[in-house]
């Protein structure tokens, strides 16, 4: 029996491309859904691409968790992956998937982590911190923006040339190499 996960993503989608096309020939890995908080997110249309069912709840579905577990469980998910979703998952999914959860963040943490820290911002304060190192952090998922459990980070250099766009293209690399990797090793 494959393992069914849904992948909740707010932007374009990026990695859940790269994680779905890394499994395509797996048969036990199942992507059924992919779920965002944004009706007009760009992943849906990588969604549409790849064949893989969309669904947007809101920031209030998001809030209770109700809708959002009903409907996993009518899918019949058994591990969620967050790649680039930007809302706090609510208590009732953290206990009804129990280390089913993780979520990749762009910085070392617990450096640079915790509400308002995504995407750019955190490249921009590694940046305006003068860090040397930068990279990524694969971690289960708690009641606390980027506090669970690290199951494993990748490091890479920032030189002080570098702006905080050139930050992030040496970050998403690392998620594109290791994401799909981490998930095979945790749940394969």
């Amino acid at each position: 029996m494959p393992l069914r996960i849904a992948i909740f993503a707010s932007g374009s989608g990026s990695n859940a491309e790269n994680i779905i096309s890394f499994f395509s020939s797996d048969p036990r890995f199942e992507f059924p859904v992919i779920i965002s908080n944004k009706k007009n997110a760009f992943v849906h249309l990588r969604a549409e691409k790849l064949k893989i069912h969309s669904v947007t709840f809101s920031r209030e579905d998001f809030e209770s968790g109700e809708s959002i577990l009903y409907f996993l469980q009518s899918q019949q998910i058994n591990a969620i992956i967050l790649a680039g979703f930007l809302l706090k998952i609510p208590i009732k999914l953290i206990q009804a998937f129990p280390n089913k959860i993780i979520n990749i963040h762009p910085a070392l943490l617990p450096k640079y982590g915790g509400k308002g820290m995504y995407g750019h911002h955190v490249h921009e304060a590694v940046k305006n911190a003068g860090e040397t190192v930068s990279g990524i952090t694969i971690h289960y998922v708690n009641e606390h923006y980027d506090d669970g459990n690290i199951i494993f980070q990748a490091k890479c250099s920032v030189l002080p040339t570098d702006t905080s766009e050139i930050i992030a293209e040496k970050v998403h690399k690392l998620e594109y190499e290791y994401f799909p990797r981490v998930i095979e090793e945790i749940w394969g």
